[in-house]
């Protein structure tokens, strides 16, 4: 018994010693924890009370600082206004030396802002002079709400200035203003400052300065400003001004002093109040560091006596685990690593260290994104793992991931990652197994030939060139370059529109069916011939103008065995068009030979018609002398104004013909100035006969009051005649003879064109034919272009010479109906300048 109890108490110490170990190893590092604890918030509030009297001494500082600034800016002010007073008053009658006073003041209220208004006021009090003399603050002074109560304040400083004196300031002003305005803040509040100027006892005059609460917060800094909050209040907390409607933290610092800005000054207090808050949050993330540390060390002390009652089955799992990554390493070449539930990498084989140059205790307990993923591509390669990770379970087939594997000495290696499920032997997911395999070499050859194609591709979409390949079984467009995708789209209907059309597709079709008769292993050499060029014509439906196109074809075998057609299209448009420019160019200058032979021509006819209209004229003039006072009253009455007349038109005639040569020889128009209306009735007395034959008729309008105008009557003349014969012509070709009575007149016009800069005088021709096609109309000014059969294609063409030789404009325009359906009619337009330009042009 006696050596039991000896064994048991020889125990016991061993077991106390025991629990006084266990009792130090886990409340020792927990009440350092508390002391610790305890001494970092005694610091903190120490560093805190410290900090805080810091921030007042700084706050009391920088208040102090701003009421010097606004005190010496308003003593400074003084001295200047004084000054400025001085210098009017002496200057006496002197305008020059007043005026220098006046700019001094001007000087003045430009570099200060708080001055809204500087005023002189005599020793009658009297406003002799203000500036600004307007603008918008002013504007807002004059009005009927607020300028009472400035110019009483005004009166009652100025009668405590002559009480007293000295300077003297009003009582402040509260100006109604909306809160729209640009200047409504800024106006707000204002108080004036009278300056007397004393000389021999004798008050001789006033500056008086209107001064704005919000303009006197400009005078501190603007750093200040940037950190600090300040405001202009009354005894009665009433806020004049405020340099920033920012609100302020509610635990802000703040403090106030009494603003004396002058000794009869109003009562008026400056706060000031901080922005940031009270409380430093450096001072808290302190704390917070401090007691999450503290609770990560408790928490770490349980996890240690969580983890001493689970180290020996720890250690048998620890066991089992090496004999089995032990048989992997030998078992297989393949990179291989295991990850737990949370994707935390558990086992890592010899393989996949080699493809990493990381060696496995680096390696175990990784989370992605992975040391050895490369570092552009960690979010691309964690997002590829989580999502392969949550579909590994629902599929068969293992998952392959391609990615890529940074090797620890800069080398990239490519692999594809295969992830399956890892189940342990209860059946029961204990994380993933991921096999990964070097893919490098492979993927280099294919980037290889990739590269190979996008040049080929580049090559084919850099060409000028239309590029599509058609099936010939389907008609599907198995290819398009950029330049056949912007003119064609993506359907296989331009390209059939380049072969020639549906013809084309069925031809192919039939070649297949043909081809299928062939001798196997012969190819058909005869179908991959290539066809020669074509030019085709096409509708650009974009842009509504047709393109050209030399199309070449023929057929070849696709990648897929299958018979396609090869089509190529260059664009000539161009090629095509520098054609037509060219054929153009040879017709005028056929057109300009033809003229050159009808000025020829024209000037040997005017030189030998001359002759024969000179013979006529006197002729006739030579028959009317003498058969004047040789024949009965009557007959005389009615046969000299006949032969008159013939000798008119015969020397009218001979006029015609010089000023045809004229034109021939390229030379001015003799104007003169003219009347319009002459001309016109001229012109209708000259057609009206040929109207009257064909049973049609002329009405003129001319405007009222119209100018003379600087012109060559008989060239106007000519084209006016010319255009009235071209109207009936169209008339009578609508009309038959039959009807022509109830025809319209051709109407001839003449008025003031206003649209234009300066007015033009504008004839117009109208006539209600049957118009003039839009193909004649854009030619028929063109020299021998004619629509009539026995028409030389001059007429038009030298009218519009005429008129712009007078540097004027003639064209043509069809009228509607009034259904707007069909033409009814056409109208010329001429339009002359009144006066004749300086620089004339050769016809």
């Amino acid at each position: 018994m006696k050596k039991i109890a000896f064994s048991i108490w020889q125990l016991k110490p061993v077991k106390w010693l025991r629990r006084i170990r266990g009792f130090k190893l886990v409340y020792t590092p927990l009440i350092a924890i508390v002391l610790f604890t305890v001494v970092m918030g005694v610091i903190m509030g120490t560093l805190q009370l410290q900090e805080k009297s810091q921030q007042e001494a700084a706050l009391f500082r920088e208040l102090s600082f701003a009421k010097q600034r606004i005190q010496l800016r308003f003593a400074n002010n003084t001295d200047v206004l004084q000054s400025i007073g001085r210098d009017y008053v002496s200057a006496g009658d002197s305008a020059k030396l007043k005026e220098n006073a006046i700019i001094q003041a001007e000087n003045l209220l430009q570099s200060n802002h708080e001055m809204a208004q500087i005023v002189w006021i005599n020793e009658t009090n009297q406003r002799q002079w203000r500036i600004p003399a307007d603008n918008l603050k002013t504007d807002w002074f004059n009005k009927v709400n607020n300028a009472g109560a400035i110019n009483q304040a005004l009166r009652k400083t100025l009668e405590l200035s002559t009480a007293t004196n000295r300077p003297a300031f009003s009582q402040f002003i509260a100006l109604e203003v909306p809160s729209d305005e640009v200047i409504s803040k800024e106006i707000r509040n204002v108080f004036w400052q009278t300056v007397p100027q004393i000389s021999g006892n004798e008050i001789k005059g006033m500056v008086a300065v209107l001064y704005t609460t919000q303009g006197m917060l400009e005078m501190i800094p603007g750093e200040l400003k940037g950190q600090y909050r300040f405001t202009l209040i009354t005894d009665d907390d009433k806020v004049l001004a405020i340099s920033s409607d920012k609100n302020t933290p509610k635990r802000a610092f703040s403090n106030q002093t009494s603003l004396d800005i002058g000794v009869l000054s109003p009562n008026l207090s400056l706060r000031i109040d901080t922005y940031p808050p009270a409380t430093n949050l450096t001072f808290r993330m302190l704390i917070g560091v401090v007691l999450g540390l503290s609770a990560f060390v408790v928490w770490s002390l349980w996890s240690v006596l969580k983890q001493m009652q689970v180290r020996q089955e720890a250690e048998a799992n620890l066991r089992a685990e090496t004999n089995f990554r032990s048989a992997m390493e030998n078992s297989t070449p393949v990179g291989i690593r295991a990850h737990d539930m949370n994707k935390a990498i558990t086992y890592v084989n010899p393989a996949f260290c080699e493809m990493t140059g990381w060696t496995a205790t680096e390696l175990i307990g990784q989370n992605p994104p992975f040391a050895f993923w490369p570092e552009g591509k960690r979010d691309e390669l964690t997002e590829k793992m989580n999502k392969a990770l949550k579909t590994a379970l629902s599929q068969e087939k293992k998952i392959g991931i391609e990615g890529s594997i940074l090797h620890r000495n800069g080398s990239i290696i490519q692999t594809r990652t295969f992830i399956s499920p890892l189940i342990n032997e209860n059946g029961k997911q204990t994380g993933w197994v991921t096999s990964l395999i070097d893919i490098s070499e492979p993927k280099k050859i294919r980037e290889e030939l990739a590269a190979s194609q996008e040049r080929f591709v580049t090559v084919l979409e850099g060409l000028d060139a239309a590029v599509s390949v058609v099936s010939n079984e389907t008609g599907e467009l198995l290819f398009a370059n950029r330049f056949y995708r912007e003119r064609f789209g993506n359907s296989a209907k331009g390209h059939f529109e380049l072969a020639g059309g549906n013809i084309v597709q069925n031809t192919m079709q039939e070649l297949t069916e043909g081809s299928a008769d062939l001798t196997p292993g012969i190819p058909p050499s005869s179908l991959y011939q290539e066809s020669e060029s074509e030019e085709i014509q096409l509708l650009d439906e974009s842009t509504g103008t047709s393109k050209w196109y030399e199309v070449r074809r023929r057929f070849v075998p696709w990648v897929d065995g299958q018979l396609a057609q090869l089509l190529i299209a260059t664009d000539i448009t161009i090629r095509i068009e520098a054609d037509d420019l060219a054929r153009q160019q040879d017709e005028r200058m056929q057109f300009a030979s033809r003229l050159t032979t009808m000025g020829e021509m024209a000037s040997s006819l005017a030189h030998e018609l001359n002759q024969p209209l000179a013979a006529i004229s006197n002729y006739c003039m030579g028959v009317a002398k003498r058969l004047q006072g040789n024949l009965d009253p009557t007959l005389q009455k009615d046969i000299l104004p006949a032969l008159e007349k013939a000798s008119d038109q015969a020397h009218r005639a001979g006029t015609i013909i010089q000023r045809i040569r004229g034109f021939v020889k390229r030379s001015e128009p003799q104007r003169k100035s003219c009347d319009i209306s002459e001309i016109i009735n001229d012109a209708v007395g000259l057609v009206e006969i040929e109207a009257h034959r064909h049973r049609l008729s002329i009405s003129s309008h001319i405007a009222e009051n119209l100018p003379m105008v600087d012109l060559d009557p008989v060239l106007i003349l000519q084209v006016l005649v010319n255009l009235l014969k071209n109207s009936l012509d169209s008339v009578r070709e609508v009309y038959p003879l039959s009807s022509r009575w109830s025809a319209p007149p051709v109407k001839i016009s003449a008025d003031l064109d206003t649209s234009t800069f300066p007015a033009m005088l504008r004839i117009q021709v109208t006539d209600t034919g049957a118009g003039i096609a839009d193909s004649v109309i854009e030619r028929m000014f063109e020299p021998f272009f004619s629509t009539k059969n026995d028409g030389m294609g001059m007429g038009l063409n030298i009218c519009r010479s005429i008129i712009e030789s007078h540097q004027g404009r003639l064209w043509a325009k069809n009228q509607m109906d009034t259904e707007q359906t069909k033409l009814s009619g056409c109208t010329f337009t001429i339009l002359l300048p009144l006066e004749s330009p300086g620089s004339k042009s050769n016809i």
